[in-house]
């Protein structure tokens, strides 16, 4: 039987890592001797300053809750924590918990990795405290099966000096206004009108899909993968004439988070989201916020990761389930949203005067929170990591100008047939 190379290259992959994920496991079987339930936490948040405000949050809670000890593990960006992931559950050695965008939940369902949470999320008190709009990424097939951590969208960060020094005087609203501001904006070699995200991982495709929904494009169609569509054509298309006209420059592969660039004044406008605003407000820069331009309708991606618990066994079960609710609750999320920018999941804490007031002192958020009106939810379903890949792929080619946006979708969408299910 012919096994394909790329299947080959996956388990060599899970193998290299085993050595690496036992290391960093609890080693006790659950409670330890001196009565403290030890469990470890992996995550990627970035960019270091608010991995040190979440770092100051979790040792509050250890220090709250002496019969529990939460071992906080950055594992590297979502795109870099896949392999591990995979290879921790082939090699019965799951973190307890993990933070990772909701679209895994179809995969380690799959594989039975993690614990359904319908029944401790109908009983808690929180539940009445979730925001409605995270529900369907903590749902497949009517299970809970993970928690949101914070939420957040993109919109189109821009130096205000840089436009006046163009002379802008209006920001756009249109796809068409876009391209000519970045046209304005650009200076030669030595400043381009804006950044664009480009490479395979996901932060490229969730920066890209707005545009793709908002020209009625998908990324599902009836339950089945389904990249090739006008929307998704048009919208790479726009994105590779801006690269084309020399308009905007390309990130570093699958770094289209970093803001050197913008910060720099190397470009003029940036797509990000509201987690960077602890970083730029120590950078010193002047920078504002407007909403996403439109290509045929507003659209954003809801963004943000969910908290997955691993099967392991009961007492390390319960201790993750506590850790959730210190997540969820009211203290957690309002210095989370105050500190970082995130926006909150909690209801209690969107709405308490001093996250108003926190609003009002920081006008960029109502830019994030307005979006929220025509935020869709990236699909979940077994699948989607697949999927997801081969749409960056398509991404990069086009803006690459390797390949038209039709021929990269088409080459995708033939991968995507030939992978789904391999696993």
């Amino acid at each position: 039987m012919k096994i394909k190379s790329s299947f080959i290259s996956f388990i060599i992959v899970l193998l290299l890592f085993v050595p690496f994920l036992t290391g960093c496991q609890n080693p006790t079987g659950g409670t330890s001797a001196d009565g403290v339930t030890r469990i470890t936490f992996w995550h990627g948040i970035n960019p270091p300053e608010n991995r040190e405000i979440f770092n100051r949050l979790l040792a509050k809670f250890n220090e709250d809750n002496p019969d529990i000890e939460v071992q906080g593990l950055y594992v590297g960006q979502p795109d870099e924590q896949l392999p591990k992931i995979i290879a921790s559950v082939v090699g019965n050695q799951p973190p307890d918990l993990l933070w990772y965008v909701p679209q895994l939940t179809g995969k380690l369902v799959d594989l039975q990795a993690i614990k359904p949470l319908t029944e401790w999320f109908d009983s808690s008190p929180l539940k009445e405290q979730i925001e409605p709009a995270m529900v369907p990424t903590m749902t497949l097939e009517e299970e809970i099966w993970s928690v949101p951590f914070a939420t957040n969208n993109t919109a189109m960060f821009y130096r205000p000096s840089l436009f006046e020094e163009a002379g802008i005087d209006q920001l756009p609203v249109t796809w068409d206004q876009f391209v000519e501001v970045a046209g304005q904006l650009t200076d030669g070699n030595n400043r381009h009108g804006v950044l664009l995200s480009v490479g395979k991982g996901e932060f490229t495709v969730f920066v890209w899909l707005p545009f793709i929904y908002g020209a009625n494009g998908f990324m599902v169609e009836n339950n089945q993968p389904n990249i090739v569509n006008e929307g998704a054509e048009k919208a790479l298309s726009l994105g590779a004439q801006l690269v084309e006209d020399n308009y905007a420059i390309l990130s570093a592969p699958d770094r289209g988070y970093e803001l050197d660039d913008f910060i720099n004044g190397r470009v003029a406008m940036q797509i990000t989201g509201p987690w960077t605003l602890a970083q730029l407000k120590q950078s010193g820069i002047d920078y504002d916020v407007f909403p996403l331009p439109v290509v045929d309708k507003p659209a954003t991606v809801l963004g943000g990761e969910n908290l997955f618990v691993f099967r392991t066994n009961p007492e390390r079960e319960e201790a993750s389930l506590r850790f959730l609710e210190y997540i969820l609750g009211e203290e957690f999320q309002r210095q989370w949203a105050l500190e970082t920018g995130y926006l909150p999941i909690n209801k209690l804490v969107k709405d308490s005067s001093e996250y108003q007031e926190f609003v009002a002192q920081n006008p960029v958020l109502e830019v994030f929170l307005a979006q929220m009106e025509n935020a869709y939810a990236r699909p979940i379903i077994a699948d989607y990591p697949t999927i997801s890949e081969n749409l960056g792929r398509a991404i990069e080619s086009t803006l690459l100008g390797q390949k038209s946006a039709k021929e990269a979708l088409e080459d995708s969408q033939e991968r995507i047939n030939l992978s789904v299910g391999n696993f």
